[in-house]
């Protein structure tokens, strides 16, 4: 298969290690595209809900075809999140080509792009850490169940529906949270004089442009992998808005029953800690 070519993936919020997390549908996508450089813009792993009773094999595929991208040298740049925030004291770590930073300031076609997870402007996350952990296993549970539902509304014939999208979309208080989050984030790019301005932590994908007192920019969010399944891409000096739902080919995408084997939690990690260091020598 003839692989889709990217100059930039901007991925957040897959959250592997958590029951909600679409590590199939993810790799499917990862192995339809060629990226030239990728952004991991946090909460990739799910360390607060890391258990090691659950960490099924296409999530390590995740881990590992990442890790093959690092051999290959492509760039690939990890912003911690929330999820994952104590690797944030690695700031400045490099391993090939893997760089771990809190924050990205990188230029694109002559303007400058700003990209970093978000949860910094969170109140919850910044006074209730404990909160946001009870929150965010609810919101797994949330996500099971809504599986479920969705399994018995498919063999009814009729179609899916999202909980936790409803209950966002209901309430009020979440729509104003979601709008000052942008807000206040497109307020400071502006000041900076940043023509774009990424983030993810709030798993509401967007594109569009905002207007502020110091002028516009344009607000990009790359969603999520667990409701929303989607990226972000640039390429050819254009930002797109990618949706799983909407690639036919990613989702013909077949995935060899001996990619996603059945291993132990022992042979998983021990596999990957061996590929880390094949990739650190390969790059070295």
């Amino acid at each position: 298969m003839t692989k889709r070519e990217i100059d930039l993936l901007v991925l957040s919020d897959i959250h592997l290690g958590t029951y909600g997390c679409h590590a199939k549908e993810l790799l499917q996508y990862l192995k339809s595209i060629k990226p030239k450089a990728v952004v991991l813009n946090g909460d990739i792993i799910d360390i607060w809900q890391f258990s090691k009773r659950y960490w099924p094999p296409a999530h390590m595929m995740v881990v590992r075809h990442l890790t093959g991208l690092i051999a290959k040298g492509v760039p690939i740049y990890y912003i911690p999140g929330n999820h994952d925030e104590m690797l944030r004291k690695f700031n400045g770590f490099q391993m090939g080509s893997l760089k771990i930073c809190n924050k990205l300031s990188i230029k694109l076609n002559g303007e400058k792009v700003w990209i970093f997870h978000g949860d910094v402007f969170d109140v919850v996350m910044q006074h209730s850490k404990w909160l946001a952990k009870l929150g965010a296993v609810g919101y797994d549970s949330l996500i099971l169940i809504n599986r479920f539902v969705n399994f018995v509304s498919d063999k009814l014939g009729r179609g899916k529906i999202s909980f936790s999208k409803k209950i966002k979309n209901g309430v009020k208080g979440a729509v104003a949270f979601i709008n000052k989050f942008e807000s206040t984030v497109c307020d400071i790019a502006t000041s900076n004089d940043y023509s774009y301005v990424i983030c993810g932590h709030i798993h509401e994908p967007c594109m569009k442009t905002m207007v502020t007192e110091h002028g516009s920019v344009r607000y990009l969010n790359s969603g999520d992998w667990i409701e929303n399944l989607t990226a972000l891409e640039y390429h050819n000096t254009e930002w797109k808005l990618y949706r799983y739902q909407d690639d036919p080919v990613a989702q013909a995408v077949v995935l060899k029953s001996s990619h996603i084997r059945k291993q132990s939690s022992k042979e998983l990690f021990d596999n990957l800690l061996a590929e880390m260091k094949m990739t650190a020598k390969a790059n070295t």
